[in-house]
């Protein structure tokens, strides 16, 4: 209780002296510099005046994140990004970034070095907070006035944004319809369909997944999205998610010339937060055999701070998929008692209050109280220990990923990441991610037979699936429900999720845990237990998930619906599947063709036998909307 009270003061005295939104800052487009910080309100460096363009060194990337690759193709554009913390006292920086162009023709006052049709610039939210849909709302509005202006040196509408997100965010808390501004996962049930199960597991195993799409705006809200779908993961669980060491120099990087002279000015050591990462990662590795349950609990014991270094936590680098150098251990040991004074203190990223319901949960397992302290993961949790500490140790969530930042992806350090990109560079080599998600196709590439075996949807995972698809797509028509209704709504869709994570973990405490673990995928669960966040959490005890009623919530006697399930699921993602698919719909576009060149009668005959065997396919295409209830009776 002491250890917890002195928590509790350390991140008051945090929250008086940080508030949530840290700096407003301009990003503009130089023709001979390329992308730079042209203002910043307060200045990033505090010596520094707000025009100075002067950068700390862990965010030498800032310029790159907010005025995004390719941006010039599109009139405007947003983007939401991580920047690592500045000190051991901070936590996750989160940006977000609105981009327009303006003729240069229309400016009313026009500096000597703009030389080029159009004017790029993007206006940025640093925050503490991670209100992305919210901040982006309030920034969009500014970021339209600013550019009608058409004199981009009036700044006091910026520094009166400033002052006003402020005001209106400090004292607040982090609730779910403001967290989940501009994040539909109706959306992306209809358009990922099944496969947004699959990436739910992909990010519980926490593997390199690469989220791939234009425009940045497109990218970052599926990525967000998807993971909005695991209990209070964007509330609390992305605290840690941004602990990446910076390149020690731009020259090796491209456009990064220009930008060099101001991110070199003296900054604050970044050896503490480096070391975390460091540390922790040779810890992980260091330990091959599996340690038991309580072996964390007894190391922690002879300290009264909270802190996430000093647990030994497994994770999936023991597995055979992850390759991380050993030469990390030696470098890493001369920090690990640094590491372990530092990481002692966790201010929180925001002000919690007890009583904040993280999401809506399903049927009677409503009403969790507040979030607390996490022992182990060092993270914000509920009564049920989540989130679980996917993005710790590591492991990082990038939303936008600059070309800048390539480095990141083979960096020792760095056991995971999911990111998103908008350069064709980081599909190409597909060697450094273990998953490919491309949104416009709604495909997810995995080039490892062995994670796809991991990662096949069992019967139970298919009608879950397909519950969500068919209400979903039910309600889709509903202009009164516009994703805020329950059944078939954003939170309704949450919730379920939250049932189904709820369950899995209550799966893996009962006795009978293996057959019950069955209907989620032996391999999965197999593969999942020797990850880091499983092992967090298994490693203390949650009295709330006595509560949870454990088994899949789809589990029940196979019927000839699961058949059909199980085929359609077979044609729509197997390539064999696929061509047979094609080759089905080619055949009956050459039978209509030969009925016509025939005559009339046979024609017709063929055209009715046509229509008969594309009824056929596309029953077996989409058999959400064709099950019925009672097919799911027995499993829900």
């Amino acid at each position: 209780f002491e250890a917890q009270a002195a928590m509790e003061a350390q991140r008051g005295r945090e929250d008086v002296k940080l508030p949530p939104v840290l700096h407003i800052v301009v990003v503009g487009f130089h023709h001979k510099k390329g992308c730079q910080v042209e203002f910043s309100y307060p200045p990033l460096l505090p010596d520094e005046s707000h025009d100075s363009g002067g950068l700390p060194e862990q965010w030498r990337y800032l310029p790159f994140l907010a005025l995004p690759d390719g941006a010039h193709n599109y009139q405007e554009d947003t983007v939401y990004f991580h920047l690592p913390p500045l000190s051991a006292e901070m936590k996750c920086v989160y940006g977000v970034s609105c981009y327009r162009q303006i003729e240069a023709k229309a400016l009313k006052v026009r500096l000597a070095d703009v030389t080029r049709e159009t004017v790029q610039k993007s206006v940025c939210v640093l925050s503490r907070v991670p209100l992305y849909g919210l901040l982006q709302a309030k920034l969009q509005l500014i970021t339209h006035a600013y550019f009608e202006e058409k004199d981009f040196s009036q700044i006091d509408i910026l520094k009166e944004l400033y002052e006003h997100m402020n005001g209106s965010l400090r004292g607040s808390t982090l609730e779910g319809s403001q967290v989940y501004l501009g994040l539909s996962p109706r959306d992306l049930i209809l358009h990922f369909r099944h496969k947004v199960l699959i990436l739910f597991k992909l990010i519980l195993l926490e593997k390199k997944v690469l989220f791939y799409v234009s425009p940045v705006n497109r990218l970052v809200g599926a990525l967000m999205t998807v993971l909005s779908l695991f209990p209070g993961m964007i509330e609390h669980g992305l605290a840690d998610s941004s602990h990446y060491r910076p390149k020690s120099s731009l020259s090796e990087e491209p456009g990064g010339g220009g930008a060099e002279p101001a991110a070199a000015v003296t900054t604050p050591s970044i050896e503490e937060f480096v070391s975390v990462s460091a540390t922790d990662i040779a810890e992980l590795v260091g330990e091959e055999p599996p340690p038991p349950t309580g072996e964390g609990e007894g190391e922690g014991g002879d300290s009264h701070l909270l802190k996430p270094p000093s647990r030994p936590s497994p994770d999936s680098s023991e597995s055979d998929w992850e390759t991380l150098d050993p030469s990390v251990l030696e470098e890493a040991a001369a920090a690990a008692a640094a590491g372990g004074e530092k990481g002692a203190e966790h201010p929180e990223t925001f002000d919690p209050e007890p009583g904040i319901p993280i999401t809506s949960q399903p049927q009677a397992v409503g009403g969790q109280g507040g979030v607390v302290q996490g022992l182990v993961s060092g993270l914000e949790e509920d009564r049920y220990g989540l989130p679980l500490p996917v993005f710790t140790k590591g492991y990082l969530c990038l939303p936008y990923m600059a070309l800048q930042q390539h480095h990141l992806l083979s960096d020792v350090t760095v056991r995971g990441f999911v990111a998103g990109a908008t350069n064709i560079l980081f599909r190409q080599q597909r060697h450094l991610s273990d998953a490919i998600v491309d949104v416009e196709e709604a495909r997810i590439q995995i080039q490892d037979p062995e994670l796809r075996r991991l990662l096949a949807l069992t019967t139970a995972d298919l009608r879950f699936a397909d519950y969500l698809l068919k209400h979903v797509t039910e309600n889709r028509e509903d202009v009164f429900l516009d994703g805020t209704g329950w059944e078939g709504g954003d939170e309704w869709i949450r919730a379920q999720f939250t049932l189904y994570l709820h369950t899995l973990l209550s799966s893996t405490l009962h006795q009978d845990s293996e057959r019950l673990l069955a209907d989620y995928g032996a391999p999965f669960t197999a593969a999942w237990k020797i990850t880091h966040n499983y092992r967090v959490w298994q490693s203390n005890r949650h009295q709330a998930m006595t509560e949870i009623t454990p088994g899949h919530p789809f589990q029940g006697q196979y019927s000839v619906a699961d058949v059909k399930l199980r085929l359609s699921h077979s044609v729509q993602n197997s390539e064999r599947g696929k061509k047979i698919g094609n080759a089905m719909m080619s055949t009956s576009r050459n039978v209509v063709q030969t009925g016509k060149a025939v005559g009339q009668s046979v024609g017709g005959a063929l055209t009715s036998a046509k229509s008969a065997m594309s009824s056929w396919f596309s029953t077996l295409a989409t058999p959400a909307l064709q099950l019925k209830d009672t097919s799911l009776g027995s499993c829900g």
